[in-house]
Order: C-alpha cells, then sequence, then structure tokens
C-alpha cells in the first residue's frame, strides 16, 4: 500500500494563535484540532469555532471531527463533522454545550480530534432488487438496543 500523507495549511490567523495540528503519537488514532481564538460558548449553546486548518485529505480518504475526551468531561459535544477529501475550506468545529455553565477555550487549545479514515467511493454501491439479495446476517433486522445493554 503506498503510503497516505495528510498534508495541511496553517492560514494567519492559525499562526498568529500558535495553533497547530497535533499530530497523534505512535499508536493513538486522532489528530488534535486547535481553536484560533477564544471561545466561550453559554450553557446549553452552540458555537461553530474556526481552527485556522486547511486540509488535502487523500482521495478515497475522509476525514471525521470527534469530540476530545478531556472537552466531552467538561459538556462540549461535537455535532457535525465529515470533511471530503475535495474539501480545501477552513475546518470549523460544530460544537454544542451539553452543561449548565459556560463552556470555555482559549486561542490555540486542542478542542475536537480529526479522524483519517478510508471509505467506499460511490462507484462501490450497488441497488439490489430485493430485501434477500442483501443478504443474511446475524444481527438481522435488529436495531437500537438489540444486543443488549
Amino acid at each position: 500500500m503506498a503510503e497516505v500523507v495528510l498534508r495541511y495549511y496553517r492560514n494567519g490567523q492559525a499562526k498568529r494563535a500558535g495553533a497547530v495540528l497535533g499530530v497523534p503519537r505512535e499508536m493513538d488514532a486522532g489528530f488534535d484540532l486547535p481553536c484560533v481564538e477564544d471561545v466561550s460558548i453559554p450553557a446549553h449553546g452552540f458555537s461553530l469555532i474556526a481552527t485556522g486548518l486547511h486540509l488535502a485529505i487523500p482521495e478515497q480518504w475522509v476525514g471525521l471531527v470527534r469530540d476530545r475526551s478531556s472537552v466531552a468531561l467538561r459538556g462540549g459535544a461535537v455535532t457535525a463533522g465529515v470533511i471530503d477529501a475535495a474539501y480545501r475550506g477552513e475546518v470549523k468545529i460544530a460544537m454544542h454545550n451539553l452543561s449548565g455553565e459556560t463552556l470555555c477555550f482559549k486561542a490555540g487549545e486542542r478542542i475536537a480530534q480529526l479522524i483519517v479514515v478510508p471509505h467506499l467511493p460511490g462507484s462501490a454501491s450497488e441497488e439490489t432488487g430485493s430485501l434477500e439479495q442483501l443478504g443474511e446476517s446475524g444481527r438481522g433486522h435488529g436495531g437500537f438496543g438489540s444486543t443488549g445493554r
């Protein structure tokens, strides 16, 4: 398999804030995403937070923006976050504050993480003529809680 590289650019705001893409350590999965300015999200509020980062995700890969556990413990929840390989705009983080207190971040603070994973291209899909053609599975039609607690 050819080496896969995530290329990125820090815009002027990111450079001034000292915000950098946090590169995962060996055996860690996520790249840490920073904010480029001080942010306060009121209790039960929402904010779209700038990172100052632009990415070149390789073809047939996708970036998934996820919570950092330390932010989640404070009530921060990332609520959207699929970054397609063709997107070159600034990465922003959609975050809700689920807590009853204001959630604050300082410029440069790592507030979310990016997981980059391969995905199937659209050309790899095909419609079947019947439900039975999907094949059997151990789970079948079971959903929401069907596998137990």
